[in-house]
């Protein structure tokens, strides 16, 4: 391949050197840059560890799960499928077995580290569902936090007369939140609050909000945290393999 010749629009090239200058352009070249590093470490690793390679009949059930989950399993369907993508079985059954050993590799480098930080932090990842009142006046935030206090109003029922939050359609219910996504003062504020307690009112934004927690959640290392966490370490190991090498860029 040409360094002048990298791309062909009709009868139009795009060199190399131009391919890069429209990346830097478009703020897409830092990117770009940082996808092949990252593919570089894994290659490396991936052919200095011989402990990783899948056998014949891993990579096999792992077709069968991608089949099954993917409504492929007509063999004139997943035929299709294949020549959509440009593959033929052999190509498919080698992308399969790779990605079995990068997930070892992932696993290898990242889950202790990931259970580690998660110990560590656990109480960030603990979760919280809030409700709210949301007023523009302190005064009148006082004496709402007040009526509920003595019971003599529902929060429901303020949250329907006086929050200026469109969430008051469904009776102020906020979500779910990680205690490490809310403000300080958010946090500050709930801690020790139990389920059904009231807190606030809290100044946010020039407004004044009342906060019912309606239930807690403690922090579980499984499902979409643990996967995050363990990509989160992946990406600091292979970011620390370039830590102390050179790396440049030539295009002649």
């Amino acid at each position: 391949m040409s360094l002048d010749n990298f791309l062909t629009v009709d009868d139009q090239s795009i060199s190399l050197r131009q391919a890069l200058a429209y990346l830097r352009a478009s703020g897409d070249l830092e990117q770009f840059l940082t996808r092949i590093l990252r593919q570089y470490v894994i290659e490396q690793e991936l052919s200095n560890s011989t402990d990783l390679e899948a056998d014949s009949s891993e990579v096999e059930q792992a077709i069968i799960n991608f089949r099954l989950q993917n409504q492929l399993v007509p063999a004139d369907r997943f035929d299709e499928w294949l020549k959509s993508r440009g593959l033929n079985y052999t190509g498919f059954r080698e992308q399969v077995g790779v990605g079995l050993k990068m997930e070892r590799l992932k696993q290898r480098v990242s889950q202790t580290a990931a259970t580690e930080f998660f110990e560590k932090n656990k109480a960030e990842f603990e979760q919280v569902v809030l409700s709210r009142i949301v007023v523009a006046d302190a005064a009148l935030a006082a004496e709402l936090k007040q009526q509920l206090v003595a019971s003599q109003a529902g929060f429901e029922e303020l949250v329907k007369q006086h929050s200026l939050t469109s969430d008051r359609a469904y009776n102020g219910m906020m979500g779910t939140f990680s205690l490490g996504q809310l403000p300080a003062p958010v946090r500050t504020t709930i801690a020790g609050a139990a389920p059904g307690d009231v807190v606030g009112p809290l100044e946010m934004e020039g407004r004044y909000t009342l906060l019912r927690i309606e239930q807690r959640l403690p922090a579980s290392f499984e499902g979409q945290l643990k996967q995050n966490l363990e990509n989160q370490m992946f990406d600091k190991w292979w970011q620390e393999q370039l830590k102390d090498k050179a790396v440049k860029m030539t295009i002649e």
